[in-house]
């Protein structure tokens, strides 16, 4: 069979890639070997899909050329999703720091990429192991189907119990693409056991700031019984790289806070002053690793001041990750070098394209993988049915 094109993966990219071609007029096939489509867009956001982000923009993205995913973010941008949700009368919401909801399910998402692809008379084949590729004069092969172009929407290696593999980077390969070794990204860490106090804490939580790398971000941080997790780790482990610090600050204004509780309960303990910012088991075990029992009004400003300075900089350096199994994206993967900022395709192999996950651009978390797998997929799909 001839197509315009074949786009392997049915996730976020491949389905919205393969709407927006067969919608322009292109014969698209959409194989995937997962039994159903969009199998991460129904466990993601709790089940209700955090489909993008209104706070969407080039720079809450990392990538070797931080400036390539600026040209598909401008073209289709997170209105241009929003508005496709309201036509199919998706009621949404806003959670927190842009991050948009279902108020119902996820399906719902997963449903409306599929009726868009229906829509273009995509033909989709679940459960269909990829095989061999081959190109030969001008065409793409994949088993019985053969296309002018092949789209890469296979994703990376993240949650490979939901199916996820590193088969991009494989096909990249076979293709001459470079590829930046990917890496498990918005991931939980895990602490040594010179750091085993701060595991036996798991279950409390805090806000804070977490650092790495010059990026911070203020949100929960959370201890568990590996390590740190909690939305502000899960962004700075983007950031991060092994032998690298985390820096968190426990208490914003630390200082005025410490030396305002000497002031109004001197006769406290340093901890009480500390539990009525912070929950009691962390304020304990922090006022132990700083060596500070006793009253507040005993305790000269100097050492409160190196207390807070201490607080506002709590240093971590974790040894490791919890992996591709407990991370929600990747970060690395197909060098943008070798590919269109304008329309996703590479630049050595006429009619093969990338996008989405696959692609070395990683979003922050709160719906800007998403919007960044929309984004690339509807330059992919608008530049393949212009080469029909």
């Amino acid at each position: 069979m001839v197509y315009d094109a074949i786009i392997l993966g049915a996730g976020g990219a491949g389905l919205m890639a393969a709407a927006t071609a067969g919608q322009a007029g292109a014969r698209i096939l959409l194989l995937d070997h997962a039994e159903k489509a969009g199998k991460k867009i129904l466990i993601s956001g709790g089940g209700r899909c955090n489909f993008t982000n209104m706070r969407t923009d080039a720079a809450c993205y990392l990538s070797q050329n931080p400036h390539f995913a600026k040209s598909a973010l401008s073209r289709y941008t997170q209105w241009d999703f929003v508005a496709l949700v309201e036509r199919y009368g998706i009621a949404w919401h806003e959670k927190t720091l842009g991050q948009l909801f279902c108020d119902g399910s996820a399906r719902q998402i997963v449903a409306m990429l599929l009726e868009e692809c229906a829509r273009g008379g995509v033909e989709i084949r679940l459960s269909t192991p990829i095989g061999e590729i081959r190109h030969a004069d001008g065409a793409f092969h994949v088993g019985d189907a053969q296309a002018a172009s092949l789209v890469i929407a296979t994703g990376g290696p993240s949650i490979p119990k939901m199916g996820a593999s590193g088969v991009a980077y494989e096909i990249a390969a076979q293709f001459g693409l470079n590829v930046i070794p990917p890496r498990p990204a918005l991931v939980p860490l895990t602490l040594p056991p010179e750091d085993a106090a701060f595991r036996e804490i798991s279950g409390v939580s805090f806000q804070g700031q977490a650092r790495a790398n010059g990026a911070s971000f203020d949100e929960a941080v959370l201890f568990t019984h590996k390590g740190l997790s909690g939305p502000a780790i899960l962004q700075a482990s983007s950031y991060w790289h092994p032998g690298d610090t985390i820096a968190l600050t426990v208490l914003h204004d630390a200082e005025s806070k410490l030396l305002a509780a000497k002031r109004d309960m001197p006769r406290a303990q340093f901890k009480a002053a500390l539990a009525v910012h912070l929950p009691q088991r962390l304020a304990d075990l922090l006022a132990a690793r700083l060596g500070l029992a006793g009253q507040l009004g005993n305790m000269p400003d100097a050492v409160l001041k190196a207390a807070a300075e201490a607080l506002t900089n709590l240093s971590f350096r974790p040894s490791g990750s919890e992996g591709f199994a407990k991370a929600e994206v990747t970060a690395g993967g197909i060098d943008t070098d070798a590919l269109s900022s304008k329309t996703m395709e590479s630049r050595r192999v006429p009619g093969l394209f990338a996008i989405g996950e696959a692609v070395d651009v990683t979003g922050w978390l709160g719906g800007y993988n998403f919007q960044w797998a929309w984004s690339s997929a509807v330059a992919a799909g608008q530049a393949i049915a212009a080469r029909r």
